[in-house]
Formats: structure tokens, C-alpha cells, sequence
């Protein structure tokens, strides 16, 4: 009898939530304030990392900035500076564990306070066919896509607990629910990505006295950031699902971390794709891949990066 009492209850919860979430797409929720909030981005010199820091800055948020690269960084650190608010540059390799750490307590000593907000944001690609791509360069993707997220949220979800106060957002990728050829480091990092957020959201959820620590999953398709430069589905389709312009995406993504949104793909129509891959048949999903030219998608991206291959970097974000 308990068990069917419980069953009623949790069929009237997906519903009310169904409804809820259906609502939201005519009136959004209101947004929260995140003036005073101590926001660390990770990947700050990048692209979208400077577009989230501005983003951040000028709602108010006191920043600190994490990257590999010190000039871009301060880059970044200065045009928050000019929105008015305090700036803190780090130069941070997220390779190395004990430089996340050490950072961390850096932080926490020269800033004076907790981070309260983590935007995993730092993405790398090796942008090489699998065989032909040296062991170094996938290590080096997944430590930055995947494993830097372990040691980040250890380094800093203690003290959002603590204070039952704080939010982690990971910026994964639509690759990470679902997956197309020669990109198989970042695939799946990203698949890892997605994991280690989903299964750390529902670990929060299950602790009693933590609605106060929040989590979003961000989902772009890609980003016209020149992190895949030359990636091109079929002649054709690209209206339909053109690469993303970097301040829209980053526009998106904010949208959902204000409204403590737990899951948001960039653009909505990427839902259809992921649902495909979990109902339809393996085969269905690559006859439509082949009529996208979503399965070779990413031939003209390696060849643009064996054409720089020269420079010994890997394409970062």
C-alpha cells in the first residue's frame, strides 16, 4: 500500500515538474542576483571565458580568472576592471592537480574569502584521427576536459557545503550526449563531462540542508570560437543548424545559471539529436547523420589542424 501511495505521488511530482518546465518556456522564472558572488571561470582568456566574465561583471560579481595563458588572462581581468568591479588573475595549468589545489588555497588566502560560484569552462581538442594522434595530446584532453572537474569541485564545493551557499556550472558540450567521428578524446571527455556533473547533482540532492548549492549542465553545439575551425555538415543544413555565435551562446548559458536552470542544450532543436540517440536504433541514427553530413562533419576540421600542426598546440577554447 506504501509503495502505491509513493508511485501516486511521484507520477503527481512528473507532471506538476513537466508543467512547471513547459510554463517557464512562456514566462521564465526570476532571475537571481549574483552581485557580491566570488565567480571563478576556469579558461578565462579564452573566448567564451571573456565573454562570461563580462557577463559576470556586469551583474556585479567580483571575478577570478583562471587560464594557462597570463597575458589573455590579464586581458580579461582588465576588461572586468573597466566594468567596475575587482578582477583576480591566475595563471593556472589544469593538467596538474596539485597547481589546482595550490591555486585554490591561494585564493582563499589573497582574495579573503570562498569562491561561490565554479565555471568550469577551460576545453581543449587534440584535433587529430585517433591513430595518427600522440598519447600526450589525449592525456592532455582529458585532464582538462575531465579530470579537472574532480579536482576543482573538490578544491571548492567544501566550503560551498559548508555554507550551504554556492553554484557549479559545467560548460560540456552537445558531443557529450551524443557523438560523431575522428573526435574521440574529446567525445569522450566531454561523455565524462556529463557523467561526473550528473551523478555530483544528484549526490547534492540526496544530502538533507543543501538547497542552497546549485548545478547546471551547459550543452553548446559548436561554437564559432575557431576551436573547430573548418567542422561543416552538408551544403544545405547549415541554416538549420549553423555553429553557434560565441556571445549567444554565452547569452544562453547565462540565462539558465540565473534561474539555477539544471540542464540547458544550445540551440534547443541539439534536445532532438540526443533524444534520437537513446530511442531510435543504431542504425537509424546513421542514416540521419549521413543525410546531415553530421558523420564526416569533422574531416574538413582535421585537415585545417594537420595544416597547423607545426605549432605543437592542440585547439583550445
Amino acid at each position: 500500500m506504501i509503495v502505491l501511495v509513493d508511485l501516486l505521488v511521484t507520477i503527481l511530482d512528473v507532471v506538476y515538474y513537466v508543467l512547471r518546465s513547459t510554463l517557464h518556456l512562456v514566462l521564465p522564472p526570476r532571475t537571481k542576483a549574483v552581485d557580491g558572488e566570488l565567480v571563478l571561470i576556469t579558461g578565462s582568456g579564452g573566448v567564451l571565458g571573456r565573454l562570461f566574465a563580462r557577463e559576470f561583471a556586469k551583474l556585479g560579481a567580483e571575478l577570478v580568472l583562471w587560464d594557462r595563458n597570463a597575458a589573455t588572462d590579464e586581458r580579461t581581468a582588465k576588461l572586468a576592471r573597466e566594468l567596475g568591479v575587482k578582477a583576480h588573475a591566475y595563471t593556472v595549468d589544469l593538467t596538474e592537480r596539485k597547481n589546482i589545489y595550490r591555486t585554490a588555497d591561494r585564493v582563499r588566502s589573497e582574495v579573503g574569502r570562498d569562491v561561490t560560484m565554479v565555471i568550469n569552462n577551460a576545453g581543449v581538442v587534440a584535433g587529430r584521427r585517433l591513430l595518427e594522434c600522440p598519447d600526450d595530446l589525449l592525456e592532455r584532453t582529458l585532464l582538462i576536459n575531465c579530470h579537472a572537474l574532480f579536482w576543482m569541485t573538490k578544491a571548492f564545493l567544501p566550503q560551498m557545503k559548508a555554507q550551504n551557499h554556492g553554484h557549479i556550472v559545467t560548460i560540456a558540450s552537445t558531443l557529450g550526449l551524443f557523438s560523431t567521428a575522428c573526435v574521440e578524446d574529446y567525445c569522450a571527455s566531454k561523455f565524462a563531462a556529463v557523467g561526473f556533473h550528473e551523478s555530483l547533482s544528484h549526490e547534492l540532492l540526496t544530502e538533507d540542508g543543501l538547497e542552497g548549492v546549485k548545478t547546471t549542465l551547459v550543452c553548446p553545439y559548436l561554437v564559432d570560437t575557431g576551436m573547430f575551425a573548418g567542422c561543416k555538415i552538408r551544403d544545405g543544413m547549415e541554416n538549420l543548424l549553423p555553429p553557434l555565435e560565441p556571445n549567444y551562446c554565452v547569452q544562453q548559458a547565462m540565462n539558465a545559471i540565473l534561474v539555477d536552470q539544471p540542464l540547458v542544450c544550445i540551440p534547443r532543436i541539439t534536445y532532438l539529436p540526443f533524444l534520437s540517440r537513446a530511442m531510435l536504433p543504431w542504425d537509424a541514427n546513421v542514416v540521419a547523420y549521413r543525410f546531415l553530413g553530421a558523420d564526416k562533419c569533422m574531416y574538413p576540421f582535421i585537415q585545417t589542424m594537420e595544416q597547423r600542426v607545426g605549432n605543437g598546440h592542440a585547439n583550445a577554447a
